[in-house]
């Protein structure tokens, strides 16, 4: 009788039972490592008033995460990184002009408004980082830009007199080519904190790749996407050069590498998966070409955000031996 009540006593989850090393935190901890050549490169760009950004924007979401955590009697998560990842992003899309209060109430927005009213990580159904800068990109501090390099970048004070500098997105607006495509490659072009430098991202898509905790499923189909897009529609200009100021210019490969392929927002089926990255580079050419703002990286994404529910219908694997119609169905 003891053994049956014992038994009984037990708590027993359902099938199937995986153990793995792969926690949310340690996936967290590899993509702010991942980050860390952009943001050191945006020191160097931009002087130290971009690391003092980034800071300000870490220490808010982690603060309003623990903060609305304890209000609302959620289990604070602090420890598993995920706000300090909101924040780095949050400040990689914005320009080192930026005053430190906008990007307190940015990461306000981020993380109390998008992540902690809809249930916490894993509940939220578009971006963090990316709804806030959609919602802090009608303030003109958004859109001045600074030259890299500028001498007075390296002050902790805000460089309003600062040299301002177009992006390249904003003479290709227009069907020209104001930088070389080196120097997009490169990041020494104007633009947001942590997404002038593609060959920055590129090595954190390798630590991702190596750490296995992204696929290229979105950010090829993503890339590739604007990249076919570019090459048949190349505004007058020679259809590679062309294909290579897209693929470099603006915050395509950020979104690509560490937005798109957010874990909570993007379609866990793999058809899914690649309908998403193709949505998210039709919608980006379309904003670029068609819209009155000159990059849409932010907004392809977050439309795709709220499709994720009706993509991860696709692809998804039947039911093992349940009749046709129920497979289908599945």
């Amino acid at each position: 009788m003891a053994q049956m009540k014992y038994f009984y006593e037990l708590t027993i989850s359902s099938s199937p039972h995986v153990h793995a090393k792969l926690t949310t935190q340690t996936i967290m901890r590899d993509v702010l490592i991942a980050l860390c050549p952009a943001l050191i490169g945006s020191v160097y760009f931009f002087g130290f008033r971009a690391l003092l950004v980034t800071l300000v924007s870490v220490a808010s979401c982690v603060y309003f995460e623990w903060l609305c955590s304890r209000i609302m009697k959620f289990t604070c998560r602090v420890y598993d990184l995920s706000a300090m990842v909101t924040g780095v992003l949050l400040a990689f899309v914005c320009p080192v002009t930026v005053p430190l209060w906008g990007v307190v109430i940015g990461g306000f927005f981020a993380i109390v408004v998008v992540k902690q009213l809809f249930g916490g990580i894993g509940r939220n159904i578009v971006n963090p980082a990316l709804a806030a800068r959609a919602f802090m990109i009608s303030w003109p501090f958004m859109t001045q830009w600074t030259a890299p390099g500028f001498d007075k970048a390296v002050s902790l004070a805000p460089t309003v007199d600062a040299v301002s500098s177009a992006t390249p997105l904003a003479a290709m607006k227009e069907g020209a080519i104001s930088h070389s495509v080196l120097d997009m490659f490169l990041g020494r072009v104007g633009g947001c904190i942590g997404e002038t430098s593609v060959v920055l991202l590129l090595l954190g898509l390798v630590y991702l790749m190596v750490r296995r905790v992204i696929t290229l499923r979105i950010p090829l189909s993503f890339v590739g996407t604007v990249a076919v897009i570019a090459l048949l529609f190349p505004q007058g200009n020679d259809r590679l050069t062309w294909c290579a100021a897209q693929l470099c210019s603006g915050g395509l490969m950020l979104g690509a590498i560490f937005m798109a392929t957010d874990y909570v927002t993007s379609p866990v089926t793999k058809l899914g998966q690649i309908v998403f990255g193709i949505g998210c580079g039709v919608l980006t050419m379309v904003i670029r070409y068609f819209g009155s703002y000159p990059e849409g990286v932010s907004y392809a994404i977050l439309v795709m955000n709220c499709c994720v529910v009706l993509l991860d219908r696709i692809g998804r694997p039947k039911k093992f031996g349940a009749p046709k119609k129920e497979a289908s169905k599945a």
